[in-house]
């Protein structure tokens, strides 16, 4: 008896409709650069004129265990936003302008209508990002996946002016922090989270899933705006390891950074984890606490980059002089 692709678990002509589902949302999100069309072994991207010395910045991400909650909800539709915003916002802190994205989504038993709800959000968090979605990769591993779970990563690429990269080493004390605010958890710290409200607090997901999938904010167009000033000196993306390991990874050595938890609102979901039982230290190196990105700056730019941003932003701290490592102080 003979037995086929399919009976192996791996349907090659679901993956062949996907693909036609799929083009509409991914050639939404094309720019000036991109050669050719989906079906390619790779994507094509022609580098924009204008660099005298270009540079490529390159980031890679997945989304945590934050996909638990869309499974548990079959809500897909926001995570493929979540998994650009955590790319390219680590790219463009460098400077970079992000100019095209690649996905990789890998399912037990690929069911179509919820790959294109993720490939859909990708596309709308590239349209945001102002990047192309070029290509990707859709795996069908039967038995390597529990049913209805999927895994998903991403790769974006973006270009700078080698004299225009924000390094950080022109940061000195006495200079200012700027906080922009977070939507919520954004994609860090969910297998506390689910601890912590799941199971210690025992809430209804459906009480909580709004927020918990509320997806993580793509910062590109206001600090884009905010560095074309000349004023950033440097800027942090809060990713996982929170208020604590992401600021210091900008700072010179000789220096730290203070950070006043008074001066910026603080989402509610926080307050709910840390009655749980989790600490205030483990809060701070393990969620962003309401800052999605910080930005350095002198105190004679503050207004210029404040008003560039487009959007509401908070003094939240200074650069301070120290020995040792550079480090975070709270007050």
């Amino acid at each position: 008896m003979s037995i086929t692709y399919r009976d192996a678990g791996v349907d090659i002509e679901a993956g062949d409709t996907l693909v036609e589902r799929i083009k509409p949302h991914v050639r939404r999100t094309f720019r000036p650069g991109v050669l050719g069309d989906l079906g390619g072994f790779g994507g094509l991207f022609a580098l924009p004129a204008g660099y005298r010395e270009p540079v490529l910045v390159s980031g890679t991400d997945g989304v945590g265990t934050k996909l638990k909650i869309a499974f548990a909800t079959g809500r897909h539709d926001t995570v493929g936003i979540d998994l650009v915003a955590m790319c390219v916002n680590d790219i463009v802190v460098s400077g970079a302008e992000p100019l095209y994205f690649l996905d990789y989504f890998a399912s037990g038993k690929l069911e179509v209508s919820t790959a294109e709800a993720v490939i859909a959000g990708i596309a709308t968090g590239c349209k945001e990002a102002g990047c192309a979605l070029i290509g990707g990769e859709t795996a069908e591993l039967p038995g390597f996946y529990a049913d209805g779970e999927y895994d998903l990563a991403g790769f974006a690429v973006g270009i700078v002016e080698k004299s225009k990269i924000l390094d950080g080493k022109s940061i000195v004390p006495g200079d200012i922090v700027l906080g922009l605010p977070s939507s919520g958890l954004h994609s860090n710290g969910y297998s506390l989270a689910r601890l912590a409200l799941l199971e210690r607090a025992k809430l209804s997901l459906n009480e909580i899933a709004d927020e918990l999938l509320r997806p993580t904010r793509i910062y590109v167009r206001a600090l884009r705006a905010a560095i074309a000033t000349d004023r950033i000196k440097g800027a942090a993306h809060i990713t996982g390891g929170g208020l604590v390991e992401n600021p210091p990874r900008i700072l010179p050595p000789g220096l730290g950074m203070r950070l006043d938890e008074r001066s910026w609102p603080e989402p509610e979901i926080f307050a709910r984890i840390a009655k749980t039982g989790v600490e205030r230290p483990e809060m701070r190196r393990t969620f962003n606490l309401g800052l999605g990105m910080l930005l350095v700056t002198d105190k004679s730019s503050v207004d210029t980059v404040t008003g560039a941003l487009g959007e509401p932003c908070f003094v939240v701290g200074e650069i301070t002089a120290q020995t040792g490592e550079p480090a975070v102080e709270f007050v």
